[in-house]
């Protein structure tokens, strides 16, 4: 049998995978990547240290239009399979706190190991070459246009990922490459950044960061609660809690919503508890101020702030001032309103929601419109939480991808 030729494009951590996969299969298999190396965002995932699975991967921790194929697409590689094709190419890993990192702690042992992993197949890899046409003729056969190229294939594995990071090489350019072959696209937007908030005194607050329970509302109903560090910024809010809300909030805002957040300063501080705090503070400190009685509790610059919002001055005498009031500041303490106005933008994002709609492929990633066209990461609509999930799904994804693009045979064409 004739050794079948596939293309992958793009050289991030799903691309890698699908080439290291179909070459398992025994095609022979040509990488593309528009940067002058590979796994450029790998580097930067986890803050350096690259989360790169979690042990739990239950569809809770993502998102997708069509989760049951996205699951059981994440069952055939799951994170005891991504362990084990770590470890079988040198790579020793640790758990913390369910998520899984190579035991270096360092984003750069999975890139090195990724990286020989494709010298080891023998896979050809063309950097600085970006694609910007594919064409499939009456055969079946995929011409691919690059900078400097212009090969056949009997497949292509599109594995350009999204929007985020563009810096790292995800432009969008796959969704342009597959919506030129018949593919719609569910609408992206931002995920894993920063929200932006309308009021004008978060610059007051700017630098403050707290243990804090997050909840979003869309048009005044709940969507989502995360509880967290979260820090607040000149802009609006920032963390791993505000990223897990992120891509709801943009959603809406998408849909042209009303979005706000209500933030717990005080997650473990009841209103009983406050009450015995006042009887405490007073008795102790009978002729205190109002920024002495509230001194303590949180950060000065956001107690000094929820004491203006109530209508106080920190020097003003607490024992003139009436309770009604000091239960105000206590409120802003237990529910802080801010009006999220937008997102970060792609260049801060950790990821992109939406893409080419699961329902366009088969249970092995292949296109319904074009036989041979296979898709893997980010550019699909699936995303995930922070914590390994996308990493795991650029896996898994990039496995099924490349499997079945090297085992299809090569006759048929275009659908």
């Amino acid at each position: 049998m004739k050794q079948k030729k596939i293309a992958v494009i793009g050289g991030g951590a799903s691309g890698m995978m699908a080439a290291i996969a179909a070459s398992g299969e025994g095609a022979a298999v040509f990488l593309y990547e528009q940067n002058d190396k590979v796994g450029k965002k790998i580097l930067s995932t986890g803050n350096g240290k690259c989360n790169f699975s979690n042990q739990d991967l239950s569809m809770r921790h993502y998102y997708s239009k069509t989760p049951r194929l996205a699951e059981r697409i994440l069952q055939r590689f799951d994170a005891k399979s991504a362990v084990s094709f770590f470890e079988k190419a040198g790579m020793l890993s640790k758990e913390k706190n369910g998520g899984l990192y190579p035991l270096s702690e360092q984003a750069s042992t999975v890139l090195d190991i990724l990286r020989m992993q494709l010298a080891k197949s023998g896979i050809r890899v063309f950097t600085a070459q970006k694609v910007t046409e594919i064409r499939v003729n009456k055969h079946g056969k995929f011409t691919v246009f690059a900078k400097d190229r212009k090969e056949e294939y009997d497949g292509v594995i599109l594995a350009c990922g999204g929007k985020a990071a563009p810096k790292t090489g995800s432009d969008g350019n796959g969704y342009l490459l597959a919506k030129a072959m018949g593919h719609s696209l569910v609408p992206t937007v931002p995920a894993l950044v920063q929200l932006i908030c309308r009021e004008e005194y978060m610059k007051a607050v700017a630098g403050v960061r707290l243990d804090a329970k997050v909840n979003l509302f869309a048009d005044g109903q709940e969507k989502a609660m995360e509880r967290g560090e979260l820090q607040l910024t000149a802009y609006g809010i920032s963390g791993i809690v505000v990223f897990q809300l992120s891509r709801i909030a943009a959603y809406a805002l998408l849909h042209k919503k009303k979005v706000t957040v209500y933030i717990d300063c005080l997650p473990d501080f009841s209103p009983k508890a406050f009450q015995e705090f006042v009887v405490q503070r007073i008795t102790a400190m009978p002729d205190c101020t109002v920024e002495e009685f509230f001194t303590g509790i949180l950060n000065k610059k956001l107690m000094l702030l929820f004491i203006k919002l109530a209508g106080l001055k920190p020097g003003d005498s607490y024992k003139n001032i009436p309770q009604e009031k000091i239960d105000r500041v206590f409120a802003f303490c237990k529910k802080f309103p801010l009006t999220v106005s937008g997102t970060q933008s792609y260049d801060n994002a950790q990821v992109t929601a939406g893409g080419i709609p699961l329902t366009e492929v088969s249970e092995n990633l292949e296109s319904l419109f074009v036989k041979g066209l296979y898709f893997a990461g980010e550019i699909l609509d699936v995303d995930g939480k922070c914590g390994g999930y996308n990493l795991q799904w650029a896996w898994a994804s990039g496995y099924a991808a490349g499997q079945s693009a090297a085992r299809t045979k090569t006759e048929g064409g275009a659908l």
